[in-house]
């Protein structure tokens, strides 16, 4: 897959390089999911320079979360295409020029297609190709990798939120913005340590007798019997897909896809409100603001340490559970402290709501990558947060508009709760369903009970043609080829022994 597709041959080095495409990892997952939500400290100031409702000044965040997840399909086809790399550097141009230009904009819609359309699509080519080059890099020890990976957005979120009201107070929010668009040119140096990791060795000529590994079924030569085997299909390399939609019929995706949505409509909302609506309270600003590092700082420790526990040889096999526990933790938080209103009643809020919160985000791409393995993450990824910007269109900005009519924030945590709780019930429920259909299924033939329906189609994928082979004498070496590729047939089974006896 360009030159960030997965390879054949040996597996990830769990190591080595892959921990420097760890900690750019890190720094891009920091700034595209703690970007966002840094930036809803510059509300206050734009909505009384533009003269604007809350929800209508939410949609700058919205529409930078929804570039991020809705253009993970074309994120997938360009990686495809032109490799992680070069992706991720352009992403970070498009991230850093967004918002140097949003900070020389006069209306709200302006902000809307730059801060919101070219940053969020900036973020989006760094984030999925950073994660599908960390698959590429770890196996045994991915479960870690992805959690520390994703500890770089609380990490990020609290050092994001303070700085904001920083730059807010001596910069006023256009000199804010034009600083944290020259920030956002890491994510380019980010992207140019992501070089592939080293192939199995160089691989044998096309002409070649032995060269069939991934090539369509061609011309044969057995030299020991001089005997020619032709298949009916001509050798072609097959085309490449630049988006594999048929993972869409594969079980534990169809169920993963259904709770990212109902997760997205309310896991963020919560945390993009928090700042207003503790300043709403009485909350000083500057106070405000730092409840979002309290997030953060609770939710550096859980991420890397969710993961590592995730690794565990007993709890990896049982992941989609634990990440259900975490979602329904997370909703349970939101409807136990919908009614918070001193500060150390918010504290309490920011350290269990960032516990669970890291859960989910140290978790939530290990339970995909296991559900369809590695050679369809790219395009799973994309087509799921394609199904999350839809959910994040509605969730934030729907919460801004019930603020504006009901002004009362404790409806908002009730519905956001009610979501993410739905959304781990399902995911608990679905998967031992789909768990039981699995077991209960017949096994099919060649097969030892109930494979899973990634399984199957890659074993489909990966099977060949036999060539036709006559019964003639002679022909005893290019049955035995046959033999050894694991799938005899008829023609086979009734000339080997007459052959034999031949050949004696």
């Amino acid at each position: 897959m360009g030159a960030g597709g997965p390879r054949r041959g040996e597996g990830p080095p769990d190591g080595g390089w892959g921990w420097v495409v760890l900690g750019a990892c890190f720094v891009v997952t920091g700034f595209a999911y703690g970007f966002p939500k840094a930036v809803s400290v510059f509300f206050r100031a734009l909505m009384r320079d533009f003269d604007a409702g809350y929800s209508d000044t939410a949609w700058v965040s919205s529409i930078m979360l929804a570039m991020l997840y809705g253009t993970g399909p074309v994120s997938s086809i360009l990686v495809t295409r032109f490799g992680c790399r070069p992706v991720m550097l352009a992403g970070g141009l498009l991230a850093s020029a967004g918002m140097i230009l949003a900070s020389f904009a006069t209306r709200l819609l302006e902000l809307y297609l730059t801060a919101g359309v070219l940053t969020g699509l900036g973020l989006a080519l760094n984030f999925q190709p950073s994660l599908i080059m960390l698959g590429l890099y770890f196996e045994r020890r991915r479960p870690l990798a992805n959690g520390l990976a994703a500890a770089g957005s609380p990490v990020f979120l609290s050092a994001l939120s303070p700085l904001g009201q920083q730059l807010l107070e001596r910069f006023g929010w256009r000199g804010g913005f034009l600083l944290l668009g020259g920030l956002l040119l890491h994510c380019c140096a980010c992207g140019a340590v992501m070089r592939p990791p080293p192939g199995p060795g160089p691989r044998p000529r096309r002409d070649s007798a032995g060269d069939r590994a991934g090539d369509a079924p061609g011309e044969a030569e057995a030299d020991g019997a001089g005997l020619q085997l032709r298949e009916a299909s001509p050798r072609v390399r097959p085309r490449r897909r630049l988006l594999d939609l048929a993972v869409c019929t594969d079980r534990a995706f169809a169920v993963y896809a259904v709770t990212k949505f109902l997760m997205a409509l309310g896991l963020f909302v919560p945390a993009i409100l928090l700042v207003n609506y503790a300043k709403d309270a009485g909350v000083p600003d500057t106070d405000a603001a730092f409840l979002l590092s309290i997030v953060g700082f609770v939710d550096i420790v859980a991420r890397p340490a969710c993961g590592a526990l995730a690794g565990l040889a007993r709890l990896r096999p049982h992941v989609p559970y634990l990440f259900s526990l975490a979602l329904l933790a997370n909703g349970l938080t939101d409807l136990s402290s919908a009614r918070a209103r001193s500060y150390g009643a918010l504290v309490a809020f920011c350290v269990a709501f960032g516990l669970s919160y890291g859960m989910v985000g140290a978790l939530q791409f290990e339970v995909l990558m296991a559900a369809v393995g590695a050679p369809r993450f790219p395009s799973a990824l994309g087509l799921v947060l394609l199904v999350e910007a839809v959910a994040v269109l509605i969730g934030p900005p729907s919460a801004g508009r019930l603020v504006d009519a009901l002004k009362n924030y404790e409806i908002i945590f009730y519905l956001a709760g009610s979501e993410v709780a739905l959304a781990g019930v399902f995911m608990a429920v679905a998967t031992n369903c789909c768990l039981r259909c699995a077991k209960a299924a017949p096994s099919g033939p060649g097969t030892e009970g109930g494979a899973s329906d990634t399984e199957d189609a890659e074993a489909e994928g990966d099977s060949e043609p036999l060539p036709v082979v006559t019964e003639e004498p002679g022909n005893l070496e290019a049955l035995e080829v046959l033999s050894a590729r694991g799938k005899p047939t008829e023609p086979e089974i009734e000339a080997r022994p007459r052959l034999a006896a031949e050949s004696v």
